[in-house]
C-alpha cells in the first residue's frame, strides 16, 4: 500500500465508543501481562487474536510463514526503569525516545524493514508500557496509529526516505529527531516540554503549572491516548489524574 493511500485511509478513521472499548481492553491486557513478570525485551507485537510476541519471536514466525503480516495489531514498547521520571510515566509519547517507536510502527505498517521495523500492515495501535518497580507503579497508554502520525505530521517528514523497502536506522533517528523538534506542544518542542515538566514535578516550580496544563492539553489532543495506571503491589487499577509537584509518586 502506498503512503498516500494509507494516509487517506487513516484520515477517515473516527474515534468512537467501540475504539475506546478496544483501547481499554488492550491496556488492561497489557497490565495483566506485564505486571506478573519482568520481560527483558523492549518491543512486542500483539496480534489480532490477542496473542503477544516479543519482537524477535514475531519476526521468526513471520519469516517462517507461520503468521501473516496482516495479523499484527498493536506495536508495544516496554519501558522498565528504576528511579523517577515524570515524563516517562505521565507523558510516555512525549519523551523523545518514544518518537522512534512511533516511526518504527508507522514504517512497519507501510511494509518496510529495519532493526525494529517489520512488515505489519495490520497494525492499528501503538502502546507504551511504563513500569517503575521501586515505587510499584505502572502506566499504559494506547494510541491509534492514524491519529498520532497525522497530528505529528509524520507522513510529510518521512516522504524523503520512502524510496526503498529497507530503511536505515540513521533515517529513523533523523525522522524521530525532526518529530521532536516540532513545536506542537503549546508552542514548545518535545525537549522544551520535557524540561518544563521536569521543572514542575522535580524542582517544585509551581510557576510552571500553567505551562504544564497547556502541554498536557496539547499532548492529549495530538495523541488522544487511552490511559490506565496500575499498582504493581496491590494488583489494582488506580485513578489516572494529574498529580501535584512532588519528588516521589
Amino acid at each position: 500500500m502506498k503512503a498516500d493511500e494509507l494516509l487517506k485511509r487513516l484520515e477517515n478513521v473516527k474515534t468512537d465508543e467501540d475504539e475506546i472499548n478496544e483501547k481499554r481492553e488492550i491496556a488492561e491486557y497489557l497490565a495483566r501481562r506485564f505486571s506478573t513478570d519482568k520481560p527483558l525485551y523492549i518491543y512486542f507485537i500483539i496480534t489480532k487474536d490477542r496473542k503477544i510476541y516479543d519482537f524477535g519471536s514475531y519476526v521468526k514466525l513471520l519469516e517462517s510463514n507461520k503468521i501473516s503480516p496482516n495479523d499484527a495489531y498493536v506495536y508495544v514498547e516496554n519501558v522498565y526503569f528504576i528511579g523517577y521520571d515524570p515524563v516517562r510515566y505521565f507523558y510516555p509519547f512525549l519523551r523523545h525516545g518514544s518518537k522512534e517507536t512511533l516511526v518504527n510502527a508507522y514504517l512497519s505498517k507501510l511494509g518496510f524493514r529495519s532493526l525494529y521495523v517489520i512488515p505489519a500492515p495490520g497494525l492499528k495501535y501503538v502502546a507504551i508500557v511504563v513500569r517503575i518497580p521501586n515505587v510499584g507503579l505502572m502506566s499504559i497508554e494506547v494510541v491509534d496509529i492514524g491519529t498520532a502520525i497525522i497530528n505529528m505530521k509524520l507522513p510529510t517528514l518521512i516522504r524523503g526516505i520512502l524510496g526503498t523497502k529497507y530503511i536505515d536506522d540513521y533515517d529513523i533517528n533523523h525522522v524521530a529527531s525532526q518529530l521532536d523538534s516540532q513545536k506542537l506542544f503549546a508552542g514548545y518542542d518535545s525537549y522544551e516540554a520535557e524540561d518544563i515538566i521536569h521543572g514542575y514535578y522535580e524542582n517544585h516550580d509551581t510557576s510552571l503549572a500553567k505551562e504544564v496544563e497547556t502541554i498536557r492539553d496539547a499532548y492529549n489532543h495530538i495523541f488522544k491516548p487511552y490511559r490506565i495506571e496500575y499498582d504493581l503491589n496491590t494488583k489494582q487499577f488506580i485513578p489516572t489524574q494529574p498529580r501535584p509537584p512532588t519528588k516521589s509518586f
